[in-house]
């Protein structure tokens, strides 16, 4: 894959040019769209991300590839779930999500959105036990 490549969209060509989108931008707005359901902890990137983010830089994209097919767009989303929830359920919403923020924001044909859940996230143990505050008793 062309690392420049950018995704055409015939239907919007009109009198003043054609509108391109690149493939970065699928990426923000779909980790974007992931990171806001309920159950999911954080989107997994790799390793250059990781160290990118600890000195600072903010990577929207993280956690998401984009491949463009000749049926459509591809998307590969990873995801850390916290302790409890469903995870089905979960990937389901983050589908659903992505779908309807891709459609909305740039009417792209969608292949597939295909979601991996590599990890659960556990709750600290301070946050534990501030959630549990014992009645006092009367005297």
């Amino acid at each position: 894959m062309n690392e420049y490549q950018l995704l055409d969209l015939e239907e919007q060509e009109n009198d003043l040019g054609k509108v391109e989108i690149s493939p970065e931008v699928i990426e923000v707005i779909a980790g974007l769209a992931a990171s806001e359901i309920e159950g999911v902890s954080t989107l997994r990137g790799n390793f250059a991300s990781d160290v990118a983010e600890r000195f600072g830089k903010k990577m929207h994209g993280k956690g998401v590839k984009v491949e463009l097919g000749e049926e459509g767009v591809t998307i590969d989303v990873t995801v850390v779930a916290y302790y409890g929830i469903s995870v089905p359920d979960v990937a389901i919403k983050v589908q659903k999500n992505i779908q309807q923020a891709l459609e909305t924001m740039t009417a792209i044909a969608l292949e597939s959105i295909n979601v991996h859940v590599v990890g659960i996230h556990f709750e600290k143990e301070e946050e534990a036990n501030e959630a549990f505050v014992p009645e006092r008793l009367s005297e």
